[in-house]
């Protein structure tokens, strides 16, 4: 078994420190910071004992709230992997993207979908490719995104909302760029601050901002590399604690009374778009209306809302109203920094979970406030045991990990299966876990896996379609056989012992034209896996990408 160390000190003990300036690769820069803090920006609300300043919670200065954050995927620097405190930062991230040149495409998105149903049999840890099969288990996060302008996020370049000046070219990297992700979370696998849940039984979403603090040389501030503004969609559009990567509490990351909560099945229709906020003044707003339910909820981005852009320099906050980017979604106008070369798309989240048998090693986790939660970090059984005899290399470790029936010392409902997310391995890079077996939608009804998501074709303020798609995925970036040349970059992921991969369908459903996401046959598969393409040597060689293709009928 393998050796887990003092993984756990990243999260229990984390050591307080200066300011860390290093490079994208992990090393030191040449320049001596006092001269870097001068030319970069400072001054502004000084960072909390916990809080974002890191999504993938490894600020040498601040313990992580939300210890099992969804972070956006980044590129190293000159499209190396991305590597934060000697530790890899990576993410799969298979997505449909949409461009359009039509004003307004960049900016305004309308996104319809049903939530899926789950078994009504609990999940099963027998077979692999064969158990009952829950949505926690196949995907951590689906999400709809968005560039969003800041001058304080790479390249630290001044950024026009709303205008494609922004977007990078041969001559210049582009504005600054945060990436917005409308993240969905599926019930069954609470409590929310370390896991995946809002509850066992309610879908639920946030408003998901990050920021990359990196210049153009690629000198970065790994004190909050990727600082997160966080907030659930609301009821009352008010946070439930301050969303800022500097402030943010406990409460910010704990549903309250007022979020919305979806019941699976539901219908929605999902709005991302620049709201006017009064006085000449604008930010982003996320909104949900749930067509089933009468229900409605949002948030804003705006800094009368609390959140905050982040200053290189100290890791200060700024209050900042966030607003798109560009103004079309035209092929060139994506987020420089992101490995998924993208602004408008739909993606799941996937390769962060591992169902077990049993598990084993305890540890605490302090979640804030005095607030203390159990965790584990080896799982064993049929999937570890799987991986264990793969020719990929195994992760450190497999936490976080809790116990079937776990309420977490009172904090949620019993979880419903025995797992791990692989949160502190930078996912699951050895493709062991339920994401990558044939364990995923494959009728419109759920029987032994879940229904799909329907999502149908997203629209632009004018109710007008986009006019091309493009799938994409980064999971290359987390094989082990992937080189630089793009040789070994591959899905299913060369020898991934469940040797699958979900992928997008194109199909009829109900007299509608909706996307799927798993192993659905009803409609137009384009070539199952290999709809991803080939690797994008001149973009990030850990991401695939198909061609971009106009946007058939189904």
């Amino acid at each position: 078994m393998r050796s887990r160390g003092k993984l756990f000190a990243l999260v229990t003990s984390i050591v307080l420190s200066g300011a860390v300036v290093v490079s994208a690769f992990g090393t030191p820069v040449n320049a001596a910071p006092k001269r870097l803090h001068q030319k970069w920006q400072t001054g502004g609300v000084k960072p909390g004992r916990f809080g974002m300043l890191d999504c993938n919670g490894l600020s040498p200065i601040q313990r992580p709230i939300k210890v099992s954050a969804v972070c956006s995927d980044p590129k190293g620097y000159e499209g190396s992997r991305f590597y934060e405190n000697g530790h890899y930062i990576g993410h799969d991230e298979p997505i449909v993207r949409f461009t359009s040149n039509r004003p307004g495409s960049g900016n305004h998105t309308v996104w319809r979908e049903r939530l899926p149903l789950d078994p009504h049999r609990r999940p099963t840890v027998h077979s692999p490719g064969n158990d009952v099969t829950h949505y926690f288990e196949l995907t951590i996060a689906p999400w709809f995104s968005m560039g969003l302008c800041n001058s304080r996020s790479y390249p630290l370049n001044p950024c026009t909302p709303n205008s494609d000046s922004n977007a990078p070219s041969a001559t210049s990297l582009g504005g600054g760029s945060s990436f917005l992700e409308m993240q969905f979370y599926p019930p069954g696998y609470g409590p929310f601050p370390d896991n995946i849940s809002c509850d066992n039984t309610h879908w639920c979403a946030s408003l998901h901002i990050n920021d990359l603090e990196c210049d153009a040389e690629g000198n970065c501030n790994f004190n909050c590399i990727e600082p997160t503004n966080f907030a659930f969609i609301q009821t009352d559009g008010e946070p439930t604690g301050p969303p800022s990567p500097q402030l943010s509490n406990l409460d910010s990351v704990t549903p309250n009374a007022h979020t919305l909560l979806m019941n699976p099945g539901d219908r929605i229709v999902a709005k991302i778009f620049n709201a006017d906020i009064g006085g000449g003044k604008h930010a982003l707003e996320t909104r949900i209306d749930d067509l089933t339910t009468g229900k409605s909820g949002y948030m804003i981005a705006s800094a009368k809302n609390g959140f905050m852009a982040t200053n290189i320099g100290d890791c200060s906050g700024v209050p900042f109203n966030y607003q798109p980017e560009y103004k079309t979604a035209s092929q060139d106008n994506v987020i420089p920094w992101a490995a998924l070369q993208t602004n408008i798309s739909t993606q799941f989240e996937i390769g962060h979970f591992i169902p077990c048998s049993k598990v084993t090693d305890p540890a605490l986790i302090d979640l804030g406030g005095g607030v203390l939660d159990t965790t584990w970090q080896t799982c064993k059984g049929p999937y570890e045991e799987a991986g264990e005899h793969s020719s990929l290399p195994e992760e450190p470790t497999d936490a976080f990990c809790f116990p079937e029936g776990f309420r977490h010392h009172g904090l949620a409902p019993p979880n419903l299966v025995t797992g791990c997310t692989n949160i502190l391995s930078g996912g699951d890079t050895n493709f062991d876990g339920t994401s990558y077996w044939p364990n995923w939608p494959n009728h419109l009804e759920a029987h032994r896996y879940p229904q799909p998501f329907l999502q149908r074709q997203p629209k632009t303020a004018d109710n007008r379609p986009y006019q091309h798609f493009q799938f994409q995925t980064d999971a290359p970036a987390s094989e082990a056989t992937c080189t630089p040349t793009g040789d070994g970059c591959a899905v299913p992921a060369p020898g991934a012992p469940g040797d699958f991969y979900p992928y997008w369908t194109l199909a009829s459903v109900h007299h509608k034209c909706v996307w799927e996401f798993g192993q659905m046959t009803n409609g137009k598969t384009f070539g199952k896996a290999a709809q991803y393409g080939e690797p994008a040597l001149d973009w990030f060689f850990g991401n695939l990408e198909g061609p971009i293709r106009p946007l058939p009928n189904c």
